[in-house]
């Protein structure tokens, strides 16, 4: 054996000495769940921005648990269950349990996110729950008369033309977006019984589309108890580390610069506010 080979066999390996820590990774879901790109800083939940960060937090070779720290109003049906069905399919692969943390509001489509988790938890400020579904839009006919604007719309179909805000409202129209609301509605109520279970209390108030303040929504299943994420995660994990991986932003996010200033922008963060505001924030 050379000098060289002997000197390196008495080195220490760096990695034998480091004990490895298990790991609970954190999984920021904050903001309005849309497809579109947030206008705002307050960001937005949908599977192609957050999928890098669920695939890292599942990605921890001694992982104990995912925690997702969910602050939203809700927003899109279809981007609330793809989310909601990826969380499952990696947690079903790894696993692991997933534990839910409701921050200010975990409502509608928050909810749902939060129904992907094994155990939700909030704080007992937190807005939770909103079991519903709602849709929202202008009518500017009067508008248009006022200007002596004419609208001009040609369809291929009786029924592609339905709800457009610059034509008068027709019953029939409204009627079928009832039932279109029906249908969603039954499918959040089936996905809520589905995960919550017979920890769900019995009464039918679950699921008119109200909200609940933690304590209340302990009581009626929709929580499995208070507490804070860091609180939790040290009393069930005491000897795990925390690592948070927060979804990507777009670059001029990262940079600061806000979006421009088109009409599109623009009426994106109007709705984006308003789903805010909805609950005070």
């Amino acid at each position: 054996m050379s000098v060289t080979d002997k000197l390196a066999s008495r080195i220490p390996v760096l990695a034998d000495r480091v004990e490895r820590k298990d790991v609970v990774a954190v999984v920021k879901l904050h903001g309005v769940i849309t497809p579109s790109p947030s206008p705002l800083g307050r960001g937005a939940i949908n599977l192609a921005a957050v999928e890098s960060a669920l695939t890292r937090a599942f990605g921890h070779d001694r992982l104990k648990a995912v925690a997702l720290l969910i602050n939203s109003p809700g927003g899109a049906p279809t981007q609330s269950g793809l989310v909601a069905e990826r969380i499952r399919q990696l947690a079903d692969e790894k696993g692991v349990p997933v534990l839910a943390f409701c921050e200010d509001v975990a409502a509608s489509g928050g909810y749902w996110l939060a129904c992907a988790a094994d155990e939700i938890y909030a704080h007992r400020t937190s807005m939770v729950g909103s079991i519903g579904v709602i849709s929202g839009g202008f009518g500017f006919t009067g508008l248009l008369e006022r200007f002596g604007i004419e609208r001009r719309l040609h369809t291929a179909g009786a029924n592609k033309s339905r709800l457009d805000p610059f034509s008068p409202e027709k019953p029939e129209d409204v009627e079928w977006l009832k039932k279109m609301h029906a249908q969603l509605h039954e499918l959040f109520v089936n996905w809520v019984k589905e995960r919550r279970g017979d920890r769900l209390a019995d009464t039918e108030d679950l699921f008119t589309g109200d909200v609940w303040l933690g304590a209340k929504a302990v009581e009626l299943g929709l929580i499995d108890g208070l507490g804070s994420l860091r609180q939790i995660v040290t009393d069930r994990f005491p000897d795990a580390e925390i690592s948070v991986a927060e979804p990507k932003k777009a670059l001029l996010a990262r940079l600061g610069i806000g979006a421009p200033a088109a009409a599109s922008a623009v009426l994106e963060a109007v709705t984006q506010k308003a789903a805010w505001s909805r609950f005070g924030l």
